[in-house]
């Protein structure tokens, strides 16, 4: 698991390209093996959109990974975060969300209503690509 904590607040994210740039960078820093596999980050925020902490939720196989609101929101809820931004890879290089991508971000932003933690967006990235989707700009959040 990758845990990134700041104690003044760090980045702000006002953007999908924002979370998918620093989420790229975060896999950079993988193991190339980890990179051909699917990750799932918990990004954190307080309430002026800075950044708390980066939180792998999930590591999967090289076309899927395994999500539940449970894990997603464990650290959000433990530090008291304002909202999440979730984000996930596609080893593919092809960001187009599945029936899946869908259908988690609908339990996820369903969960985070009833927890008071707000679900921002879900953007995955294609690793390598420098695409990306953003599922609020797709009207899915």
């Amino acid at each position: 698991m990758i845990v990134k904590e700041s104690k003044r607040g760090g980045e702000i994210l006002s953007s999908a390209k924002a979370v998918a740039d620093l989420i790229s960078s975060v896999l950079a820093m993988e193991s190339e093996f980890d990179q051909e596999r699917e990750h799932f980050w918990t990004i954190g925020l307080n309430a002026k959109n800075r950044v708390q902490f980066i939180d792998l939720v999930s590591l999967g196989s090289l076309t899927g990974s395994l999500i539940h609101p449970r894990e997603t929101f464990r650290l959000a809820v433990s530090r008291g975060v304002a909202s999440i931004l979730v984000a996930h890879n596609h080893p593919s290089g092809d960001p187009t969300p599945s029936r899946d991508d869908i259908a988690v971000t609908g339990r996820l932003k369903s969960a985070g209503d009833i927890l008071g933690i707000q679900l921002l967006d879900h953007v995955i990235i294609g690793n390598d690509s420098g695409q990306f989707i953003s599922l609020k700009e797709q009207g899915v959040v």
